[in-house]
Parts: C-alpha cells; structure tokens; sequence
C-alpha cells in the first residue's frame, strides 16, 4: 500500500491527502505514483463525482523532491498527470504553500480553495531551473499577465488573498479550515448529475482557446452521450416527483 498518498470517501466525493509532511509534500517517484492512483480511482468510479486534493502537514506541496530529482531525474510518468489532470472535477485544497511544482499540481486542479496567508509561487528559476509543470501557459490564463510575468521572472510567491482578488483561488478559508471548505465546495457539486458535470469540466478546459465554430462542434459528442444517458432521465423524473434524483454516472 502506497502510504505517500491517502484517499478517504466522502459520500460521492473523494479526499485525497498527500502524505510527506517530513518532506513537506514533496514530489518522489512514490508519491507521483500514489496521486496518479488515487485520480484513476477517481475517474474509475461511477459513484464518485468530484475529488478534494490537499497536503499533510504545514502545506499542500513544496515541489519537485530536489534530492530525489538530482539522484534519478523527475518522477517517471507523472508529466501525463499534470498534462491531463483527471476526467472529473478536482479541487485543491491549500494550507500553508503550494510552491514550484506544488502549485502546478494545483494548477491541474479545476478549483483552488486556500487558507489566508497560503503562499503561491513558482520559484524554479531561483535554482537555476523553469517551471516546467504546465504554470508557465496556464497561470497566464488565471491570473493578470503581469502578474504570471512577474511571479515566474522574480520566483517571489503571492499570498492567497491576492490570488483570490486575481481569480486564481474562487474561496479563501481561514487557516486550518481549507479542506472542510473545499469538501463543501465539492459536496455542492457532487449533488448534480456526475456525466453533465464531468462534461462542462471538459468542455470548459478544452474550449477555452477554442474559435466558437470549432467549440460547438466540440461539444456534439458529449451532447449525444450525456443527453441520451440514463440519467438524463432520471433528473427531470425526479424534478417532476419533487425528490433528489439519484444518479448512477450512466
């Protein structure tokens, strides 16, 4: 059992807690294989919606693992997971930090909800590398280009304040209080219909550098599978009937 990266089931939501707090979060091979597990768990069951991301410890993630990068190269397969993150909604939940990699790692998240005071940063230059994690082009889309141009040339981090006012974060929490927000953020989107949710997610992503033509077009394949599904019918049934509808992800 991989003990670096914890899930717990929460109703249709899954926590997920990296597990290095001696190493503040930091990314080995160990933990990248744990975090890509627990995301294909995730994704592979139809009961689950949504998924809640968050660190042990004093932070959510420090980055690459320095030590471990020098001796054997950056973790074997972990780029697919910042590349394409997983299928259904994602939050992270941040304490403390999420610096270099660790914010990347949020960045592949869908939503960032963050203690008062968290830093957000990507310092690689300082140690003569670039962040190469996929912040580089999605920060610039999160936050003012200013902003994504300074926070990468100076490697000096933001709090989470700031990020909030830029909509990088949607919901500030106070200290220690940053996963029970984000496991209400994602109970609320839990309640709704997982295949429509999992599909704006997708469209969303997918669409937002998209001419308008090429998005609609986009969408007719998801269109004909969550319009035609099982639940599809279930949500007006159970609108008509005045009761929750009770979703089977098919």
């Amino acid at each position: 059992m991989n003990e670096t990266v914890l899930t717990e089931r929460r109703d249709a939501v899954l926590l997920i807690t990296l597990n290095r707090p001696d190493a503040l979060n930091a990314i080995d091979t160990s933990l990248a294989q744990g975090l890509m597990a627990a995301v294909a768990q995730l994704d592979g069951d139809p009961s689950l919606t949504a998924g809640v991301l968050t660190g042990a410890g004093r932070g959510f993630c420090s980055g690459m693992d320095l030590k471990a990068f020098a001796a054997s190269g950056p973790p074997q397969g972990f780029d697919a997971f910042l590349r394409d993150g997983s299928a259904k909604p994602l939050i992270a939940a941040i304490e403390g930090f999420a610096l270099a990699g660790g914010l990347e790692v949020a960045l592949t998240c869908d939503l960032l909800v963050a203690a008062r005071g968290a830093k957000l940063g990507i310092p690689e230059t300082r140690v003569g590398l670039f962040a190469a994690g996929g912040a580089l082009f999605r920060l610039p889309r999160r936050v003012p280009f200013g902003v994504a141009m300074e926070m990468a040339l100076t490697a000096d981090p933001i709090v989470a304040e700031a990020a909030y006012d830029f909509g990088l974060v949607t919901h500030l929490a106070e200290p220690g209080a940053a996963v029970a927000a984000a496991l209400e953020l994602a109970a609320r989107i839990a309640r709704n219909g997982p295949l429509g949710v999992a599909a704006s997610k997708q469209l969303i992503r997918e669409t937002s550098v998209l001419p308008e033509a090429d998005a609609w077009q986009a969408q007719v394949p998801l269109a004909e599978r969550v319009f035609e599904s099982e639940d599809a019918k279930e949500g007006p049934r159970a609108f008509a009937e005045k009761r929750a509808p009770v979703w089977t992800g098919r």
